[in-house]
């Protein structure tokens, strides 16, 4: 009499053994490829870029659209982000640069992007991230854009509108918090730690369960979980990533106001990003001093039936009260739509830059 259980798992090894040969028989293409782009295929070498940002969010695309399951949609991108990074790193393993320490939404949004294979290389700060960037220590800089509950990253802004780095790629992170202590800690929670921002996006329940807890904001999440792991009277309020880096049990889990409590990173390269058929595209604007500057500014993208998906008004840093904005566009700067609202924005807009063009995050 067969057994099922030794029978089914006798098809599982078979099926490993045939996924463990496609798996090389991908890395060998992706090895000639990165072969060919080193030679200069389709263009000067120095302008042929390891990472394509456009190219890996139209597969992701396409085998979540294949995807049959039961394997959902989430779970199918996830491998097959870990499969691309594995194979790029045959090519060349990406160095990325990510607000740190160890343990941060940062790096976890890094890891979501480049997935393991890539070195991750934490920072102190977001200036760090852009200087390491344009110096060419790093490859990639991931800097945090937008949350949804608390707004813009102000820094992130502001330095884009002086550097020479291009944004070519975006990632959207579902930020869960956690409350993370030594696991052996005795007694009550005396202080809590964590950057403002997570503070504030717990504060309702910080209100209701730690009402008599000191709130300590610090650089980033991680710091905090460091602090945490050194002060048994403390908390820490940080992501999963950075309960496993230090050796933190989470006391509660998911402590965040918001339920659907998202943050928004922008992926900093020296490249551009081509077309991938679902893009966005960011640029920062100056408005002219007259009335109706703004309204002149929104005309030409109505014209040509551009959409847009985010304006941000920032203080211009000259200490005149002038400002900027800060706008997202629905497609590709290419498009022929969106380049000709760009081309009537110049000659209305005291000033127009274009932050970069890129595919619309993979979720």
């Amino acid at each position: 009499m067969s057994d099922p259980l030794a029978s089914l798992r006798n098809q599982i090894d078979a099926l490993d053994d045939e996924i463990l040969e496609r798996l090389n028989a991908r890395a060998r293409l992706a090895r000639q490829i990165g072969e060919l782009k080193s030679d200069g295929a389709g263009g000067d070498a120095a302008k042929v870029a390891i990472y394509r940002p456009e190219r890996e969010a139209q597969v992701l695309r396409r085998l979540k659209a294949a995807n049959p399951g039961p394997l959902s949609g989430e779970a199918v991108a996830r491998l097959f982000r870990e499969v691309m990074s594995a194979c790029l790193a045959l090519e060349k393993p990406l160095s990325i640069a990510c607000l740190g320490p160890h343990g941060t939404f940062s790096e976890a949004a890094a890891i979501k992007q480049f997935g393991h294979a890539a070195a991750v290389n934490p920072h102190a700060t977001i200036d760090d991230v852009f200087r390491a960037v344009e110096s060419g220590a790093d490859d990639y800089g991931v800097v945090p854009v937008e949350n949804s509950t608390e707004g813009a990253v102000g820094r992130s802004l502001d330095l884009m509108t002086g550097t020479s780095l291009t944004v070519c790629g975006e990632v959207v992170l579902r930020v869960r918090h956690q409350l993370m202590r030594k696991a052996d800690a005795p007694g009550a929670i005396e202080r809590v730690y964590s950057h403002a921002q997570s503070l504030a996006q717990c504060h309702e329940w910080l209100n209701r369960e730690l009402a008599g807890a000191q709130r300590i904001p610090v650089a980033s999440n991680a710091e905090a979980a460091r602090r945490a792991a050194e002060d048994p009277a403390s908390a820490a309020i940080a992501g999963e990533l950075a309960a496993e880096r230090y050796g933190l049990a989470i006391a509660h889990r998911n402590i965040e106001d918001e339920p659907n409590n998202t943050t928004r990173f922008w992926v900093l390269g020296r490249h551009a990003a081509g077309r991938s058929g679902r893009d966005k595209t960011s640029l920062v604007v100056g408005a002219r001093n007259q009335p109706g500057a703004v309204h002149q500014l929104l005309g030409p993208l109505a014209r040509h039936g551009v959409s847009m998906t985010r304006l941000e008004s920032r203080p211009a840093r000259t200490g005149l009260w002038e400002y900027v904005f800060f706008i997202d566009l629905e497609g590709h700067r290419d498009d022929p739509a969106v380049a000709a609202a760009l081309a009537e924005l110049k000659s209305v807009a005291a000033f127009v830059r274009v932050l970069g063009a890129y595919p619309v995050a993979v979720l």
